[in-house]
């Protein structure tokens, strides 16, 4: 695992591509920046991080034979890294809201932001972008936001908490190169925030009430409503409402 750290840079996924395109990179480069100017969530969203006060990095990681149609396995990977290295340190209520956002209550701790590099019908390599709100104490633009700090009011070192992370999402990948998807699955599906509780969720700006069953290998939300049985929801296509 080989550690670049730099004080500021537009994205660390952006950084990160950039490097592998000038010069070949081992498994596990990891880029952090102290400050991210222009970091990106799913979809346009951008993330708000301020300087020194949280974890901004992106991970580079090849596959030999991972099929490209299981890449929703990287995804079950890396939440699941995060998760476990957050629970260790007893961060109440934790959950993972489906794609791969990392919740405390309601609350939104981490951002993951994954880029996949697709060969033939094989996965060559992912770029792996996460956020983490460590030791900020304001988000006034955002009010579903919140960091480790504010969640506990204890401060952390971040530089500690990095290594542990990556240490839990190396462990996660073991599952995906031995070929133990089912072992991901499992763990990601209890982890789900809201499964099995019905809720109001929003369908081309429809509310509708449903409720979560599962996510399938595709990566699609199974949402379950009483008059349709289950359907499957990409990304885009459903929202949740608090």
């Amino acid at each position: 695992m080989k550690l670049i750290k730099v004080s500021a840079t537009d994205s660390t996924n952006l950084h990160l591509k950039r490097m592998l395109q000038d010069t070949p990179l081992e498994d596990y480069t990891v880029l952090v920046a102290e400050k991210q100017l222009q970091g990106r969530g799913q979809g346009r969203a951008n993330w708000a991080s301020e300087s020194g006060k949280n974890l901004t990095f992106s991970v580079l990681k090849y596959y030999k034979e991972l099929q490209a149609r299981d890449q929703f396995f990287v995804s079950m990977a890396v939440s699941i890294g995060i998760y476990k290295a957050l629970s260790s340190l007893q961060i109440p209520e934790l959950s993972i809201k489906w794609p791969n956002d990392i919740l405390s209550g309601r609350k939104k701790l981490c951002g993951i932001l994954i880029e996949n590099i697709v060969k033939g019908s094989f996965l060559k390599n992912s770029i792996l972008g996460i956020g983490l709100n460590v030791n900020q104490e304001s988000f006034d633009s955002l009010p579903n936001a919140a960091s480790l700090k504010q969640i506990t009011a204890k401060h952390y070192e971040p530089d500690v908490l990095l290594i542990d992370i990556l240490l839990n999402i190396k462990k996660q990948m073991e599952f995906l190169e031995d070929k133990k998807l089912m072992v991901l699955e499992k763990e990601y599906q209890q982890q789900l925030f809201r499964k099995d509780i019905p809720a109001i969720y929003t369908v081309n700006g429809i509310e509708i009430e449903g409720t979560i069953r599962g996510v399938n290998k595709e990566g699609q939300l199974l949402l379950e409503q009483e008059s349709l049985g289950i359907t499957a929801y990409g990304f885009k296509e459903i929202a949740y409402c608090y």
